[in-house]
């Protein structure tokens, strides 16, 4: 519960200022063993600084209020599906990409790519930077959290082409979460770090919100720096027509976790405990296949649907996969719950390691990694999904699949297609505002 945005929202509906405190320590009293005063005098302190902040938009001062204020595009995250590795994800990304391409002259590979990770030159050597969020439903499991998102930073330095040489973490917990949950989260991170050997270095411990977010809700994220000692990144955009596509075995990781735990099919996270991916990957390093390589990858942006979108649309070619093949590499008791769930399995997150090379290579690859072959890379351009005599365009949807009960729900609520296009316009105009402000702040500090 965000107690300064409830009292932000209830000012902004012209609500009585003695109604908001009387509702809201009855708020604060459903999270806080506090009395009844103090509560009160808790939440007269919000509405005091809240209506202290909003008055700046009364400023005289026109190039300050445009510093402290943004250009609203009244578009919410949960409306354009953020952070659900689908359409709305993806176009946001790219959103992020514009902003971030004016830092990019050192970049081999920045958030325009659209890769797992970004890499930069320095002193002859490529070094990639990774970071991933915790899945945001594990917050009530926080070594399954700090676990699977050690896993997937790792994988997205590996799929770049880097060795792993450092990990770091960044864990906010809000103002009523029992701070064993950063102990267990930390556990969770050293589990992985100390099975695949690379230290877990340093960090940063904040609540959520500070003082405002009642409640136990964990948000944290994992990050990891790797060095690229021969040759250059394995990036997507290196996908080459005639190459072959191959697929290791997919247990799954956060999302599986999850899906598991939500639905009380409590056995199928045991699938999901395994460092398979990490050793597939350190495998072809000392086997020295790395640079016969063109793609390597983690299927996890919504699944095979977006990751094979990614794939396509930035090496402009077209990856054609076998449903056959693809169903027989994803771990057995996994695509049983997600076909009893009726969860689409091209649209969730397996993470099994994708790898895009040249045929003649392809038998050395199989062999030291136990990876089979699912499709291959043509000319044109899109996705496809070969189900017998069927050739499916395989796209990525609005949101991934559904793979909860709430999620599930939610899918429902997905924008039309013009709702969706007007969307996205009043989201580039925000970007567009967004530069323009990065411009004139810039403009100050280089006069």
């Amino acid at each position: 519960m965000d107690i300064e945005e409830y009292v932000r929202r209830r000012l902004r509906k012209n609500i009585p200022e003695d109604v908001i405190i009387e509702e809201g320590v009855k708020l604060v009293m459903e999270f806080k063993e506090i009395d009844k005063l103090l509560a009160r005098e808790f939440v007269e302190a919000v509405l005091k600084e809240v209506k202290t902040v909003e008055s700046y938009k009364k400023l005289a001062d026109p190039k300050l209020k445009y510093l402290l204020d943004y250009r609203r595009s009244g578009v919410s995250m949960g409306e354009i599906g953020g952070g659900s590795r689908g359409e709305g994800d993806f176009f946001l990304h790219q959103l992020i990409g514009k902003i971030v391409e004016s830092t990019g002259q050192r970049a081999v590979v920045d958030s325009r790519d659209q890769d797992d990770g970004g890499v930069v030159e320095a002193e002859g050597r490529y070094i990639v930077a990774t970071v991933d969020g915790t899945h945001s439903r594990l917050s009530e499991f926080p070594f399954l959290a700090g676990f699977h998102v050690t896993r997937a930073c790792l994988r997205d330095v590996y799929v770049m082409g880097g060795e792993p040489v450092a990990l770091l973490s960044d864990i906010h917990l809000a103002d009523d979460g029992d701070v064993s949950k950063i102990l267990d989260f930390t556990a969770g991170i050293c589990t992985v770090s100390e099975s695949i050997g690379v230290p877990l270095v340093g960090g940063s411990t904040l609540r959520v919100g500070g003082d405002m977010v009642l409640g136990e809700r964990m948000v944290s994220s994992v990050g990891a720096i790797g060095v690229i000692k021969e040759g250059r990144p394995t990036a997507r955009k290196r996908a080459q027509v005639g190459d072959v596509i191959l697929m290791t075995r997919g247990s799954g990781g956060g999302t599986i976790a999850t899906t598991a735990i939500y639905h009380g099919m409590f056995s199928v996270v045991y699938e999901t405990l395994n460092i398979d991916f990490l050793k597939a990957c350190k495998s072809i390093f000392e086997s020295d296949l790395l640079k016969y390589i063109h793609v390597m990858t983690d299927v996890t942006n919504g699944g095979l649907r977006g990751d094979a979108y990614e794939i396509s649309k930035y090496a402009k070619v077209s990856l054609e996969f076998y449903m056959d093949k693809v169903l027989d590499v994803i771990n057995p008791k996994v695509l049983e719950m997600l076909k009893k769930l009726n969860i689409d399995p091209l649209g969730v997150s397996i993470d099994s390691l994708l790898i895009i090379a040249p045929e003649e290579y392809v038998d050395e690859i199989r062999k030291k990694t136990g990876a089979k072959i699912v499709g291959e890379v043509k000319e044109g351009e899109g996705s496809y999904i070969v189900d017998r005599d069927r050739r499916i365009p395989l796209k990525p949807r609005f949101r991934e699949s559904p793979y909860t009960p709430v999620k599930k729900v939610v899918d429902k609520m997905k924008p039309d297609k013009e709702e969706f296009e007007l969307m996205k316009k009043r989201i580039e105009e925000a970007c567009r505002e967004a530069i323009k402000k990065k411009d004139f702040v810039k403009g100050l500090l280089l006069r």
